[in-house]
């Protein structure tokens, strides 16, 4: 059961899930950001901790991309089709900190311990 479902959401064997990810590249692209970019850290705290143990650089160039998407977007304008064509919106940044910090808190969690971001200065 797993597997079909795995498959349906697959754009590999699916046609209608790559034409869906076809269609958010390409409105990521309008405004030069990537998918990890959309995961907002006040919604989900393993997102703002795994968005706090990243480089600084990588940070900084994730909120200038929000900043710059913001601007078009409050313009009503989207980026220049040469910059369209550079982008990257799959190019993932973000998972691989966030998959560790989901299992740090599952390892927590089966230890009985509080997460990381719940623990309160004594």
């Amino acid at each position: 059961m797993a597997s079909f479902l795995q498959s349906l959401i697959d754009p590999k064997k699916n046609w209608l899930a790559a034409q869906h990810m076809k269609t958010i590249s390409k409105r990521l692209k309008n405004y030069g950001l990537r998918y990890d970019d959309l995961y907002d850290p006040y919604y989900d705290l393993d997102i703002k901790e795994a968005l706090n143990r990243l480089p600084r650089e990588i940070v900084d160039a994730r909120n200038q991309r929000l900043k710059r998407a913001m601007d078009l977007s409050m313009k009503h304008e989207y980026l220049s089709q040469d910059l369209q064509a550079v982008q990257t919106p799959f190019r993932s940044y973000l998972q691989d900190m966030l998959t560790l910090v989901k299992k740090e808190n599952a390892e927590r969690e089966a230890l009985g311990a509080l997460p990381l971001y719940q623990r309160s200065l004594p």
